[in-house]
């Protein structure tokens, strides 16, 4: 295959040591030309001239203001009392329900009672031996905090079970009155 580009010499002292050196003849190409971005240029001129005149552009600075707001926060005066009034539905009347925390349920009650320890700041504490609902026959030491006389008192412990490090659950058990 013959090669159709030009040989330049880099070294003219000795004929023997010719290096040859291939090059093109061809010019380096402009991407754009100059004229289609002088026609660019003019065209976007004109857009924006015709734009701002058609459309009636009007810019203004933006300044803020100088006014405070005023932030009111209406509460009920109830709640700066010990209690507060909920609605409870015609059911929960007929119901005492008392609510527990199970801290967890563990195989061996070396680990309970090292979860009983970890929270002795806690009252209410105990430990039941149960059953294990999926494997039956294998017993399980459950540590419950608790009876609590309602919701707000058991989420206030389980808060602070939570931050001692485990994942608690709230167990309600209702009978009727």
């Amino acid at each position: 295959m013959k090669d159709y580009a030009n040989k330049k010499s880099l070294n003219r002292r000795s004929v023997k040591s010719r290096k040859k050196v291939y090059g093109a003849k061809k010019k380096s190409i402009q991407v754009v030309s100059s004229r289609i971005l002088l026609g660019l240029f003019i065209t976007s001129l004109s857009l924006a001239a015709i734009s701002f005149f058609y459309f009636e552009t009007d810019v203004e600075n933006i300044q803020s203001r100088n006014e405070l707001n005023n932030i009111t926060i209406d509460f009920p005066s109830s709640l700066l009392e010990g209690s507060v009034l909920i609605e409870s539905s015609s059911e929960d009347r007929f119901l005492f329900c008392e609510y527990f925390v199970q801290i967890g349920a563990y195989g061996n009650k070396k680990y309970a009672f090292e979860a009983k320890e970890i929270l002795e700041d806690i009252k209410l504490i105990s430990i039941n031996e149960i059953y294990s609902s999926s494997d039956p026959g294998k017993k399980l030491h459950s540590v419950l905090s608790g009876p609590y006389a309602n919701r707000s008192a058991a989420n206030n412990s389980k808060e602070v079970i939570t931050k001692k490090g485990f994942e608690p659950r709230l167990r309600t058990l209702c009978k009727e009155k």
